[in-house]
């Protein structure tokens, strides 16, 4: 149980970091809060949507927002966290993610080469372009934070984190994710686009955000992304929080227009990301507004439907039910 508001000094750094994406990415605070959700929750994000509409744009920002070093400078490369960026393509093989053994001339014996896997930010670009054999390669360090190459078995850093992008199933040249890769993703979302006046203003200014490395400040450190997301743990989640959860959970495996419902894993972190989400809208507690908000970037896309008409209306049926439960509670989300 906490009653205690969040820290003025995480909240500020909360803050921050978006308002700095948002120096680039014009008109998607909504957007940016699901993707910096994703990471506190320590996860990965999946962006769905047409070309140029600035997902891999955003992805290069979060990264150069973040410095390497606890003392806000990246002595290795002096532009953010490590950042990788894969364009996945048909021809792409597995050993173009994970690396491969060459061999050493003067070791005379076959070392490891490590492949882009290995690295704080992944872009993950236009994921679905390439045949679902190298998009399995993405399984094991997405969900175990691991690497196996042969019988050796290399761990990743524990801030790994990948935003990939897609492009809608209906075009030219793409694969459908498999279930086991779309279950990875913390949360999938549509990026869409900006308004008229937004538009408006990324015409005028298009020399500015273009020049993201020179535009966006590191304003977080490695450290502190860390001890954020081990903040957002610590958030409380009243108990019928949890059982609505649980209801909404099981209601997906019994609704007459699901095919295939929400596994416990997919109920766990949508815990997670609640606890995450409550963090960056500055509480220590979750609401079940909170619910509404997350379940369908969260839980649609573990969910296989009867028919597309009925996709999103059959979830949000469940989640008007358990919100309204918990409404009429009237229960003290603080405690």
């Amino acid at each position: 149980m906490t009653d205690n508001p969040l820290t003025s000094s995480h909240s500020a750094k909360l803050l921050t970091l978006s308002q700095n994406i948002e120096k680039i990415i014009r008109g998607k605070p909504q957007e940016i809060k699901y993707v910096v959700t994703a990471l506190l929750a320590r996860g990965h994000i999946l962006l769905e949507d047409n070309p140029g509409a600035g997902k891999t744009v955003l992805a290069k920002t979060l990264a150069l927002s973040i410095s390497e070093g606890a003392d806000g400078i990246n002595h290795a490369t002096g532009g953010g966290v490590a950042f990788k960026r894969i364009q996945f393509t048909p021809d792409l093989l597995p050993m173009d993610l994970i690396g491969s053994y060459i061999f050493d001339e003067e070791k005379k014996d076959f070392v490891f080469k490590k492949g882009p896997l290995f690295t704080h930010v992944l872009l993950a670009d236009e994921i679905n372009r390439a045949s679902p054999k190298v998009q399995s390669a993405l399984l094991e360090c997405m969900a175990e934070n691991q690497i196996s190459a042969g019988d050796t078995t290399f761990q990743l850093d524990k801030f790994f984190f990948t935003i990939a992008t897609q492009n809608p199933i209906e075009m030219e040249g793409t694969y459908p994710l498999p279930a086991a890769q779309l279950d990875r993703f913390f949360m999938k979302i549509t990026f869409g686009y900006v308004t008229e006046e937004v538009e408006l203003d990324i015409y005028n200014n298009y020399l500015k955000i273009g020049d993201v490395k020179n535009s966006v400040k590191q304003v977080l450190t490695y450290n502190d992304v860390i001890n954020l997301q081990q903040e957002a743990e610590n958030v409380y989640l009243h108990q019928e929080i949890v059982k609505s959860i649980v209801k909404l959970v099981q209601g997906t495996r019994h609704h007459q227009d699901i095919a295939l419902g929400c596994s416990t894993r997919g109920g766990i972190i949508f815990i997670k990301c609640l606890k995450a989400w409550a963090l960056v809208n500055q509480r220590t507690y979750v609401i079940e507004d909170d619910i509404r908000a997350l379940a369908q970037p969260v839980l649609h896309h573990r969910l296989i439907f009867r028919n597309r008409e009925a996709s999103r209306v059959a979830l949000q049926q469940l989640v008007d039910i358990e919100v309204n439960r918990l409404a009429k509670l009237g229960i003290n989300s603080k405690a």
